[in-house]
């Protein structure tokens, strides 16, 4: 279904503390490489179970993955380096981690208003209570999942996300 349609799940996903963690705890061995953004390059440690099931889940059109991140300007280093197809991107520019705390509600505004479903996974930036939470949520179109910065995603917020993008209506 095209975004002009609406009904669709979009994710928005985060990388730092999100996928780049320091204890993923999934059952397989992290991997670890480099990224690099503005020339600098930046040490990431992930599950490769969580960037499996990621993959399986955008190329089975379960959801639609659009990073939502600092990486945003530099994504392909995260693709290529993870073994990722290319996703969306919720923005081009690079941002700071302030600016890009405003481009991310922005982004989840904009799936919800274009009639998508949304799914919004970010250690820092998801509001987990209070106004911003119950605005996005009220519809019950959004699953909004704020993992441990060291955890990151784990298999139930998959789980989660499978059941909440496969559910009707």
């Amino acid at each position: 279904m095209s975004s002009a349609e609406g009904g669709r799940t979009v994710w928005l996903l985060d990388v730092d503390g999100v996928i780049n963690v320091s204890r993923p705890g999934w059952s397989d061995p992290p991997s670890n490489g480099y990224a690099y953004s503005a020339g600098i390059e930046f040490p990431i440690r992930w599950a490769p179970g969580l960037v499996a099931r990621i993959r399986s889940m955008h190329r089975a059109g379960t959801v639609s993955v659009r990073w939502c991140s600092t990486w945003c300007a530099d994504a392909e280093q995260i693709e290529n380096l993870l073994g990722l197809p290319v996703f969306d991107r919720a923005w081009t520019d690079r941002l700071d981690a302030g600016q890009a705390t405003f481009a991310k509600l922005a982004a989840a505004r904009g799936v919800l208003a274009r009639g998508d479903r949304l799914v919004w996974t970010d250690d820092r930036d998801v509001p987990t209570s209070g106004a911003l939470h119950k605005e996005l949520v009220k519809s019950g179109r959004a699953l909004l999942i704020a993992p441990t910065t060291q955890k990151g995603l784990q298999p139930d917020h998959l789980d989660q996300i499978e059941k909440f993008a496969l559910a009707v209506g």
